[in-house]
């Protein structure tokens, strides 16, 4: 099974060309296998990156199993990537590296195999690209492996990209959660107030029926909601009585100080982060703040806010009140359903109390 030179040019090509039209990271890793399944004609392919952290290796594209991770040291993958050394190998089974452990998992043998680590930038290894079982029972060769290096050049170059890209939004988000944290604590909120409001945010938003990215911006945003707080002065954000009319209209600014503070970065998470922060007190018929917005005039992001952090609010003891029972507050949510609160998503929670429960129960304040 061979292709000539000329083929396999025009094959890399058209498959590079066509690779590099995808902008879904998870697309473009899969689009990489399939291409250096097919430049040697292999059955299999996964891709290996090296969480170097946590010293593990971990499949980001395998095909035929789910996900694997495993020491960075164990197995072929492991030996190739620890030595920084290609391998062509095409008696596996007798290869004392081999874990026959996954080939009895999947049902599936392994017979022949090449291994290539992948290198970035700075010429440290990142992980590897491993083919399994050349078709029609053949052998992988020095050729194929020339091969299968050319792929894996080009698929380095792509994944680092990937990484750092990821990395860089991971690290938005962990800026993003610990402002929010540092403006609760500000006003003595409990711990895990945050966390839950962003786990309840996610999953309303998934009732709602909000495609799974944007569940996973408010998830990301919500911890945000009121990061304006850090505007407002101790002596009223911590009060322990009832504010008086006019601590309560300073109280009220919060909303948009943090809009300020948010709305003119050009980062997608944060401008949804400005929205949370501007709408989360809005009411749905009008009598919120700071605009009176009504309806689904008010954003979803807003209208999802407002429902998970008045939920963990009430639930939870504060310096100027003690925690309500559930059945006052599903009492005040029927009361609000449609007043305060947007009444779909008001059946939505009241249809699905066990999981809020769950997450309530999973992140409870020590």
């Amino acid at each position: 099974m061979k292709r000539n030179a000329d083929e396999l040019l025009t094959f890399i090509l058209d498959s590079i060309s066509k690779i590099a039209s995808l902008h879904n990271p998870d697309k473009l890793l899969v689009a990489l296998s399939d291409m250096s399944k097919d430049i040697v004609f292999a059955d299999r392919c996964s891709i290996w990156i090296l969480d170097k952290r946590k010293k593990k290796l971990w499949t980001r594209v395998a095909d035929g199993i789910k996900p694997i991770e495993m020491d960075e040291k164990v197995g072929i993958v492991g030996y190739a990537v620890k030595e920084n050394k290609s391998l062509v190998i095409n008696d596996v089974q007798q290869d004392e590296r081999f874990n026959s452990e996954i080939d009895k998992i999947t049902r599936y043998e392994t017979k022949t195999m090449m291994v290539i680590p992948m290198e970035n930038n700075h010429g440290e290894v990142m992980g590897a690209i491993q083919v399994i079982n050349k078709k029609e029972n053949e052998i992988f060769d020095n050729q194929d492996l020339k091969y299968l290096t050319l792929a894996a050049s080009y698929a380095a170059e792509s994944i680092s990209t990937i990484l750092l890209m990821e990395e860089i939004n991971q690290t938005q988000k962990e800026i993003i959660y610990r402002m929010g944290v540092t403006g609760e604590n500000r006003s003595k909120e409990t711990g895990f107030h945050v966390k839950r409001v962003a786990e309840y945010s996610w999953l309303l938003g998934k009732l709602y029926g909000l495609p799974l990215g944007e569940c996973n911006i408010l998830r990301d945003v919500s911890p945000m909601h009121d990061i304006g707080k850090i505007g407002i002065a101790d002596a009223i954000l911590n009060k322990p009585g009832r504010l008086t009319d006019e601590e309560m209209d300073v109280m009220k600014t919060h909303v948009q100080i943090g809009y300020d503070i948010l709305e003119s970065s050009e980062l997608p998470l944060l401008q949804a982060a400005s929205i949370v922060a501007h709408e989360h007190h809005e009411k749905y018929d009008g009598s919120g703040y700071p605009r009176g917005t009504v309806g689904e005039d008010i954003h979803i992001y807003g209208r999802i806010t407002a429902l998970a952090d008045v939920f963990d609010a009430l639930g939870s003891e504060r310096v100027y009140k003690k925690a309500w029972d559930d059945t006052r507050i599903f009492k005040l949510f029927e009361e609000e359903k449609g007043k305060h609160f947007d009444p779909k998503l008001i059946e939505l929670f009241m249809e699905n109390k066990e999981k809020f429960f769950a997450i309530r129960n999973e992140f409870t304040d020590v």
